[in-house]
């Protein structure tokens, strides 16, 4: 198992980047707010989790081994693969979810696209007593925020985004234009990002 990547980034997107390891660029899936903390050109450091299946072998980075261990903690639960569980940590971060799965809070579980009442009610049944132990600190090395962008490319972005976790195209638009003018006048895309969330999960 490729237990972690440090490397020079190459490129980043809103839900991945590319480290280059020893010569190679690693195509890394993240969750928005792990690609922020990645800058082009600087060194970033991540924990990863290697997926492997019969015709791919994809990696998952986090900044943190907390959120990695969270990662791999809700895919034990049936129904639950990599692209839920990523899912899942961008639209509430490890510590949010952690609280909700502890709390027994399913009806703030069932905010994240492809997670019904039903299955918000096995998550916690099966994980609320094994959250607990699955804190930690950033992996030291991460880069820092990449620099503001423009104001109109960002709308794109941000949907892609948005209809990659998995809600519909006309939710994504509706938050896209719900979040146009909230923003301070120099928010970054992962900004306006974050916000169509906080506004898809009211």
């Amino acid at each position: 198992m490729i237990a972690s990547v440090r490397g020079v980034v190459e490129h980043v997107g809103l839900d991945h980047v590319v480290v280059v390891v020893g010569g190679v660029g690693m195509l890394v899936h993240t969750t928005p707010a792990t690609a922020t903390t990645c800058h082009r050109g600087q060194e970033a450091a991540l924990a990863t989790s290697l997926v492997v299946r019969e015709d791919s072998l994809t990696l998952y980075g986090f900044a943190a081994t907390s959120e990695r261990d969270m990662f791999e903690t809700v895919q034990t639960v049936s129904g639950v693969g990599p692209r839920l569980a990523l899912a899942m940590l961008s639209v509430m971060g490890p510590d949010e979810l952690a609280a909700a799965l502890t709390r027994g809070d399913t009806k703030a579980l069932t905010t994240i696209p492809g997670i019904g009442a039903k299955s918000a009610q096995r998550l916690v049944l099966e994980l609320k007593d094994k959250v607990a132990a699955i804190h930690g600190t950033p992996v030291a090395g991460a880069g820092t925020p990449p620099p503001s962008s423009s104001a109109e490319p960002w709308r794109e972005q941000v949907t892609e985004a948005l209809v990659g976790l998995g809600y519909t195209a006309k939710q994504a638009g509706d938050a896209v234009d719900g979040v146009a003018g909230d923003a301070p006048a120099d928010a970054d895309v992962a900004t306006y990002l974050r916000l169509a969330l906080r506004g898809l999960r009211r």
